[in-house]
């Protein structure tokens, strides 16, 4: 379990940069009148260097896809419930994402902005879980069809 968690972690650094990347692109696109805005303009004034910023930034996103992959074990956990392991992943999901959103000020430093960036972490969160979990009933139905149709 804990090569499989290592081999995730290493394999989710570089995937959460490259997500944290596809978002900076699709945001200057849609949101930055064409410039290329690589982190929010109070995290360069932070470091004193868009460089500084974009590197600490870029750090972060690693760590926050390695968490997110290692997390994803949770969902292997055969003998928990699914209540339990939605549960379980969304307090390791929260309790990585927040610090880091605050961090790079992805999220406003005030409770307004701290409630606001959760309210729609959770909704994002729900619909991804909502979608995964139709995924995977239609998916074991078909298992379980394919099965009774052998017997």
């Amino acid at each position: 379990m804990k090569k499989k968690a290592f081999q995730r972690g290493l394999l989710g650094f570089p995937l959460g940069v490259f997500i944290g990347y596809t978002i900076t692109i699709l945001i200057s696109l849609f949101i930055a009148d064409g410039d290329y805005s690589p982190c929010v303009p109070a995290l360069v004034d932070e470091f004193g260097s868009e460089t500084g910023a974009v590197v600490f930034q870029a750090a972060m996103c690693g760590i926050l896809g390695s968490a997110f992959a290692v997390a994803s074990l949770i969902w292997e956990k055969e003998n928990w419930s699914i209540i339990k392991q939605t549960g379980i992943y969304f307090l390791v999901a929260s309790i990585t994402m927040f610090p880091i959103a605050y961090f790079t000020r992805w999220m406003e430093r005030s409770v307004s902005g701290f409630l606001l960036y959760f309210g729609i972490f959770a909704a994002v969160f729900v619909f991804m879980w909502v979608i995964q979990y139709c995924i995977w009933r239609k998916k074991i139905k078909s298992i379980n069809q394919k099965i009774e149709e052998r017997t």
